[in-house]
Protein backbone atom coordinates (compact mmCIF):
# COMPACT_ATOMS: atom_id res chain seq x y z
CA UNK A 1 0.00 0.00 0.00
CA UNK A 2 1.28 3.07 -1.00
CA UNK A 3 1.54 6.24 1.12
CA UNK A 4 -0.55 8.39 -1.31
CA UNK A 5 -3.09 5.98 -1.69
CA UNK A 6 -6.09 7.15 0.53
CA UNK A 7 -9.59 5.17 0.56
CA UNK A 8 -12.79 6.61 -0.73
CA UNK A 9 -14.01 6.62 2.14
CA UNK A 10 -11.41 8.81 4.43
CA UNK A 11 -11.46 12.89 4.74
CA UNK A 12 -8.33 14.09 4.85
CA UNK A 13 -8.24 16.68 8.09
CA UNK A 14 -6.30 17.68 11.28
CA UNK A 15 -8.82 17.38 13.75
CA UNK A 16 -8.84 15.60 16.97
CA UNK A 17 -10.55 12.64 15.70
CA UNK A 18 -8.30 12.33 12.60
CA UNK A 19 -5.37 12.75 15.06
CA UNK A 20 -6.24 10.17 17.60
CA UNK A 21 -4.53 6.74 17.69
CA UNK A 22 -5.64 4.44 14.65
CA UNK A 23 -5.75 1.34 17.67
CA UNK A 24 -7.85 3.03 20.15
CA UNK A 25 -10.06 4.35 17.44
CA UNK A 26 -10.91 0.78 16.12
CA UNK A 27 -11.31 -0.22 20.12
CA UNK A 28 -13.62 2.19 20.51
CA UNK A 29 -15.65 1.43 17.30
CA UNK A 30 -16.09 -2.55 18.24
CA UNK A 31 -16.85 -1.81 22.28
CA UNK A 32 -19.71 1.03 20.84
CA UNK A 33 -21.00 -1.38 18.53
CA UNK A 34 -21.15 -4.25 20.82
CA UNK A 35 -23.19 -1.94 23.33
CA UNK A 36 -25.51 -1.04 20.62
CA UNK A 37 -26.01 -4.30 19.58
CA UNK A 38 -26.50 -5.66 23.42
CA UNK A 39 -29.01 -2.56 23.70
CA UNK A 40 -32.82 -4.21 24.62
CA UNK A 41 -34.80 -3.41 21.53
CA UNK A 42 -37.58 -2.68 23.18
CA UNK A 43 -36.12 0.98 24.77
CA UNK A 44 -35.78 4.03 22.85
CA UNK A 45 -34.02 6.57 24.86
CA UNK A 46 -30.65 4.58 24.72
CA UNK A 47 -30.76 4.79 20.99
CA UNK A 48 -30.98 8.44 21.32
CA UNK A 49 -28.15 8.75 23.42
CA UNK A 50 -26.02 6.60 21.13
CA UNK A 51 -27.07 9.08 17.87
CA UNK A 52 -25.78 11.88 20.56
CA UNK A 53 -22.38 10.02 20.51
CA UNK A 54 -22.54 10.01 17.29
CA UNK A 55 -23.11 13.55 16.12
CA UNK A 56 -20.69 14.76 18.87
CA UNK A 57 -17.86 12.74 17.47
CA UNK A 58 -19.07 14.05 13.84
CA UNK A 59 -18.80 17.74 15.29
CA UNK A 60 -15.33 16.96 16.80
CA UNK A 61 -14.43 15.53 13.70
CA UNK A 62 -15.26 18.13 11.03
CA UNK A 63 -17.98 15.41 9.44
CA UNK A 64 -20.92 16.48 8.38
CA UNK A 65 -24.56 14.71 7.81
CA UNK A 66 -24.81 15.47 4.09
CA UNK A 67 -21.42 13.22 3.78
CA UNK A 68 -22.86 10.50 6.05
CA UNK A 69 -26.47 9.78 4.89
CA UNK A 70 -25.96 8.96 0.97
CA UNK A 71 -23.18 6.17 2.25
CA UNK A 72 -25.31 4.75 4.42
CA UNK A 73 -27.41 3.17 1.64
CA UNK A 74 -25.46 0.21 1.71
CA UNK A 75 -28.15 -0.86 4.67
CA UNK A 76 -31.07 -0.29 2.50
CA UNK A 77 -31.26 -4.13 1.73
CA UNK A 78 -31.38 -4.82 5.51
CA UNK A 79 -34.60 -2.18 5.65
CA UNK A 80 -36.33 -4.27 3.27
CA UNK A 81 -36.07 -7.05 4.94
CA UNK A 82 -37.04 -4.66 8.45
CA UNK A 83 -40.04 -3.77 6.91
CA UNK A 84 -41.62 -7.37 5.72
CA UNK A 85 -40.71 -8.49 9.35
CA UNK A 86 -43.97 -6.96 11.14
CA UNK A 87 -45.87 -9.21 8.55
CA UNK A 88 -44.25 -12.40 8.71
CA UNK A 89 -44.03 -12.62 12.25
CA UNK A 90 -47.02 -14.36 14.09
CA UNK A 91 -47.89 -13.70 18.13
CA UNK A 92 -49.74 -10.28 19.53
CA UNK A 93 -50.91 -8.17 16.87
CA UNK A 94 -51.75 -4.69 16.61
CA UNK A 95 -54.19 -2.76 13.66
CA UNK A 96 -51.87 0.49 12.32
CA UNK A 97 -53.66 2.38 9.44
CA UNK A 98 -55.45 -0.68 8.78
CA UNK A 99 -52.88 -3.19 8.77
CA UNK A 100 -52.76 -5.78 11.28
CA UNK A 101 -49.44 -6.04 12.30
CA UNK A 102 -46.84 -8.65 14.53
CA UNK A 103 -46.07 -6.41 18.09
CA UNK A 104 -43.35 -8.98 18.20
CA UNK A 105 -42.37 -8.15 14.28
CA UNK A 106 -42.10 -4.35 14.89
CA UNK A 107 -39.78 -4.68 17.72
CA UNK A 108 -37.51 -6.74 15.47
CA UNK A 109 -37.90 -4.72 13.02
CA UNK A 110 -36.86 -1.51 14.96
CA UNK A 111 -34.10 -3.28 16.28
CA UNK A 112 -32.53 -4.25 12.87
CA UNK A 113 -32.86 -0.68 11.56
CA UNK A 114 -31.55 1.06 14.39
CA UNK A 115 -29.17 -0.81 15.50
CA UNK A 116 -28.09 -1.38 11.76
CA UNK A 117 -28.20 2.53 11.51
CA UNK A 118 -25.65 3.42 14.37
CA UNK A 119 -23.31 0.82 13.25
CA UNK A 120 -23.18 1.69 9.86
CA UNK A 121 -23.16 5.36 10.90
CA UNK A 122 -20.08 4.70 13.65
CA UNK A 123 -18.52 2.58 10.76
CA UNK A 124 -18.22 5.62 8.14
CA UNK A 125 -17.20 7.80 11.27
CA UNK A 126 -14.15 5.52 11.81
CA UNK A 127 -13.38 5.07 7.98
CA UNK A 128 -13.45 9.13 7.45
CA UNK A 129 -10.74 9.62 10.11
CA UNK A 130 -8.83 6.77 9.81
CA UNK A 131 -6.48 6.28 6.45
CA UNK A 132 -6.21 2.78 5.42
CA UNK A 133 -2.16 2.75 5.44
CA UNK A 134 -2.53 2.93 9.21
CA UNK A 135 -4.31 -0.31 9.98
CA UNK A 136 -1.72 -2.85 9.35
CA UNK A 137 0.17 -1.18 12.52
CA UNK A 138 -2.84 -0.77 14.09
CA UNK A 139 -3.88 -4.41 13.97
CA UNK A 140 -0.69 -5.90 14.91
CA UNK A 141 -0.09 -3.81 18.24
CA UNK A 142 -3.82 -5.26 19.04
CA UNK A 143 -2.30 -8.36 19.27
CA UNK A 144 -3.70 -9.33 15.84
CA UNK A 145 -1.34 -12.19 14.23
CA UNK A 146 1.46 -10.41 11.95
CA UNK A 147 0.02 -12.41 9.21
CA UNK A 148 -3.55 -11.67 8.82
CA UNK A 149 -3.45 -7.76 9.51
CA UNK A 150 -1.47 -7.27 6.43
CA UNK A 151 -4.12 -9.37 4.63
CA UNK A 152 -7.15 -7.75 6.03
CA UNK A 153 -5.67 -4.36 4.72
CA UNK A 154 -4.43 -5.61 1.42
CA UNK A 155 -8.34 -6.99 0.69
CA UNK A 156 -9.37 -3.08 1.42
CA UNK A 157 -6.42 -2.11 -0.55
CA UNK A 158 -7.10 -3.95 -3.67
CA UNK A 159 -11.07 -3.95 -3.24
CA UNK A 160 -10.85 -0.99 -4.70
CA UNK A 161 -8.04 -1.54 -7.58
CA UNK A 162 -10.35 -4.47 -8.69
CA UNK A 163 -13.85 -2.29 -8.42
CA UNK A 164 -11.41 0.17 -10.81
CA UNK A 165 -10.52 -3.00 -13.18
CA UNK A 166 -14.37 -3.73 -13.48
CA UNK A 167 -15.79 -0.61 -14.28
CA UNK A 168 -12.70 0.17 -17.03
CA UNK A 169 -12.87 -3.91 -18.88
CA UNK A 170 -17.38 -2.34 -18.88
CA UNK A 171 -16.20 0.82 -20.54
CA UNK A 172 -14.22 -1.72 -22.81
CA UNK A 173 -17.18 -3.78 -23.76
CA UNK A 174 -19.33 -1.13 -24.48
CA UNK A 175 -17.01 0.65 -26.75
CA UNK A 176 -16.83 -2.75 -28.43
CA UNK A 177 -20.87 -2.51 -29.04
CA UNK A 178 -21.55 -5.37 -26.16
CA UNK A 179 -24.73 -5.19 -25.02
CA UNK A 180 -24.40 -6.35 -21.14
CA UNK A 181 -28.40 -6.66 -20.68
CA UNK A 182 -28.95 -8.98 -23.51
CA UNK A 183 -29.21 -12.65 -22.80
CA UNK A 184 -26.45 -13.80 -25.93
CA UNK A 185 -23.40 -11.61 -23.55
CA UNK A 186 -23.77 -14.02 -21.04
CA UNK A 187 -20.71 -16.22 -22.31
CA UNK A 188 -18.44 -12.70 -22.81
CA UNK A 189 -19.85 -11.83 -19.38
CA UNK A 190 -18.30 -15.29 -17.97
CA UNK A 191 -15.13 -14.83 -19.83
CA UNK A 192 -14.44 -11.25 -18.55
CA UNK A 193 -14.91 -12.61 -14.70
CA UNK A 194 -12.38 -15.26 -16.01
CA UNK A 195 -10.28 -12.44 -17.27
CA UNK A 196 -10.42 -10.80 -14.11
CA UNK A 197 -10.20 -13.23 -11.39
CA UNK A 198 -7.02 -14.08 -13.27
CA UNK A 199 -5.45 -10.76 -13.29
CA UNK A 200 -6.28 -10.68 -10.15
CA UNK A 201 -4.04 -13.13 -8.99
CA UNK A 202 -1.17 -12.46 -11.53
CA UNK A 203 -1.23 -9.18 -9.82
CA UNK A 204 -1.00 -10.89 -6.55
CA UNK A 205 1.88 -12.83 -7.04
CA UNK A 206 3.68 -9.72 -8.39
CA UNK A 207 2.58 -8.10 -5.20
CA UNK A 208 4.17 -10.60 -2.92
CA UNK A 209 7.55 -11.29 -4.59
CA UNK A 210 7.66 -7.43 -4.65
CA UNK A 211 7.25 -6.72 -1.06
CA UNK A 212 9.40 -10.18 -0.30
CA UNK A 213 12.51 -8.79 -2.16
CA UNK A 214 11.74 -5.95 -0.25
CA UNK A 215 12.46 -7.79 2.76
CA UNK A 216 8.70 -8.29 4.32
CA UNK A 217 8.48 -11.24 6.94
CA UNK A 218 4.89 -11.13 7.23
CA UNK A 219 4.22 -8.93 9.58
CA UNK A 220 4.36 -5.02 9.95
CA UNK A 221 7.69 -3.29 11.72
CA UNK A 222 7.62 -0.23 14.17
CA UNK A 223 9.71 2.51 11.70
CA UNK A 224 10.00 5.38 13.79
CA UNK A 225 9.43 8.74 11.58
CA UNK A 226 8.49 6.67 8.76
CA UNK A 227 5.49 4.63 8.42
CA UNK A 228 4.17 4.51 11.70
CA UNK A 229 3.09 6.76 14.72
CA UNK A 230 3.79 6.60 18.37
CA UNK A 231 2.07 4.66 20.22
CA UNK A 232 -1.31 5.51 22.25
CA UNK A 233 -0.66 6.31 26.06
CA UNK A 234 -2.71 6.46 28.85
CA UNK A 235 -4.57 9.54 28.79
CA UNK A 236 -5.56 9.15 24.66
CA UNK A 237 -6.72 5.90 25.64
CA UNK A 238 -9.15 7.10 27.98
CA UNK A 239 -10.02 10.19 26.10
CA UNK A 240 -10.60 8.50 22.96
CA UNK A 241 -12.28 5.63 24.74
CA UNK A 242 -14.94 8.08 26.15
CA UNK A 243 -17.59 8.31 23.76
CA UNK A 244 -17.46 3.74 23.86
CA UNK A 245 -17.80 4.33 27.73
CA UNK A 246 -20.57 6.03 27.62
CA UNK A 247 -22.04 3.85 25.32
CA UNK A 248 -21.71 0.85 27.65
CA UNK A 249 -22.62 2.59 30.41
CA UNK A 250 -25.91 3.75 28.46
CA UNK A 251 -26.35 -0.29 27.70
CA UNK A 252 -25.78 -1.47 31.67
CA UNK A 253 -28.28 1.27 32.53
CA UNK A 254 -30.71 0.34 30.12
CA UNK A 255 -30.75 -3.53 31.06
CA UNK A 256 -30.70 -2.66 34.82
CA UNK A 257 -34.20 -0.28 34.15
CA UNK A 258 -35.33 -2.84 31.76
Amino acid sequence: MGVGHAHPLYRAGDSVVHRAPTEVKLVCLVVFVFAVVATPREMFWPYAVYAAILFVVWRCGGIGVRWILPRMLIEAPFVVLAVLLPFAEGGQRIDVAGLSLSVAGLYAAWGIVIKGTLGVAASLTFAATTPARELPLALTRLGMPGTLSPVIVMMLRYTDLLSAEIKRMHIARLARGDSPRMLHQASAIAKGVGALFLRSYERGERVHLAMMSRGFTGSVPEMPGVATAPRATAGQWVTVALPALVAVMVAVIAWGTR
